[in-house]
């Protein structure tokens, strides 16, 4: 067993999310053709037709898979069927329960792919998000940063060495996709407004909010590593949870290749 495959197990049976937990599961969104049929059929209406619309069989079959998996996981935790679920987005897209679960602690969910992989992640009564990135050389050459990032995340990421900015860029994009999309805002929350730890090997950790003082202790960042060259992070409410990851297995239990 790699590296990989054993911080992200199989999930165990009985699945059970508890009210101080946050699982996040890893997704190749290469499936074979029998297994991209089966979640074709997991999505409503809306979403075939979306799926339709894109150009590339490429991009449409990972569209369907994302989100054939993220309707199948669910039904996992609300016990149903997939197709029997609902859901409804927010003003800048964040998806949600439709109706919302009835109960104290009602399940949260959110999702991010890039390349061919996808993570999705799950709690109960608390917002969250998690975003997904592979590490690229392109964006690590200073404009995108001058123009997103915070002035101190600029400083932070020059005074690195040029083999580790790359990783330290996407530390801090995903650090903050994840943290705009718990909070449902989109880029109405201009990133450069708020600051994320980026240096490679120190805790993810969401810094300081211009428009609040106290916005960081509201929130935790996790750092997480979903396969070699992909970085990842994880914005969670609050800071007494435990977090769990599971992969999702790439052919159903039985088949060739399960467990690989």
């Amino acid at each position: 067993m790699n590296r990989v495959s054993a911080l992200w197990p199989f999930p165990p049976e009985p699945l059970i999310l508890a009210d101080d937990e946050v699982h996040v599961w890893r997704a190749s969104l290469s499936l074979p053709p029998s297994r991209l049929r089966s979640l074709w059929h997991t999505l409503s209406q809306d979403e075939q037709i979306r799926a339709a619309r894109f150009y590339a069989q490429k991009d449409r079959d990972r569209y369907t898979v994302a989100r054939g998996l993220l309707m199948t996981i669910l039904g996992l935790y609300l016990k149903t069927r997939p197709e029997q679920i609902g859901l409804c987005y927010g003003p800048f897209g964040k998806p949600a329960l439709c109706p919302p679960e009835q109960g104290e602690a009602p399940l949260r969910f959110n999702l991010s792919k890039s390349h061919g992989l996808a993570l999705f992640a799950f709690t109960r009564g608390r917002e969250l998000g998690v975003d997904l990135e592979r590490i690229r050389p392109q964006p690590a050459d200073g404009r995108i940063a001058e123009r997103f990032f915070s002035p101190q995340e600029v400083a932070a990421l020059r005074t690195l060495p040029k083999k580790t900015q790359a990783e330290a860029f996407f530390n801090c994009w995903t650090r903050k996709e994840a943290y705009i999309k718990a909070k449902g805002a989109g880029l109405s929350l201009p990133l450069d407004q708020f600051e994320v730890s980026l240096i490679p090997g120190k805790p993810a950790a969401l810094l300081s909010a211009k428009w609040d003082p106290q916005e960081a202790t509201r929130w935790s960042l996790r750092a997480l590593t979903p396969a070699p060259d992909y970085v990842a992070a994880l914005a969670v409410e609050g800071r007494l949870w435990r977090l769990r990851c599971w992969r999702w297995p790439e052919s159903p239990p039985g088949e060739a290749g399960a467990g690989a």
